[in-house]
């Protein structure tokens, strides 16, 4: 199995996948992602070359992904994630002072 959930944390086992498939299947994994999983292990392999390693490291983006962390396994990459329902709002910002004075 690809995906594995052990409580807040994830794990998904890239071996053998090309990069664009990864890219599709992490993608579609994070979109659907349920709120309490709080970090995502990427196990991309490092023998066999380092494609699927640089993709999650240095150019996959999603708005689920708050930080990248390399491990201390060279062939996985932690992926911290944000909590949907608790995104900042974005609007005017009045950083304490009193609107029309």
């Amino acid at each position: 199995m690809r995906f594995k959930r052990e409580g807040p944390v994830a794990v998904v086992d890239l071996h053998g996948v090309y990069e664009r498939e990864a890219r599709m299947l992490l993608e579609g994994w994070l979109n659907q992602a349920p709120e309490e999983v709080q970090e995502l292990r990427v196990i991309h392999g490092y023998q066999r070359g380092t494609v699927l390693r640089d993709m999650v490291r240095e150019e996959f983006a999603h708005p689920r992904v708050a930080v990248v962390l390399p491990s201390l396994n060279p062939g996985e990459t932690r992926l911290l994630l944000r909590n949907p329902g608790k995104e900042k709002r974005t609007g005017p910002q009045t950083h304490g002072k009193k609107r029309g004075r």
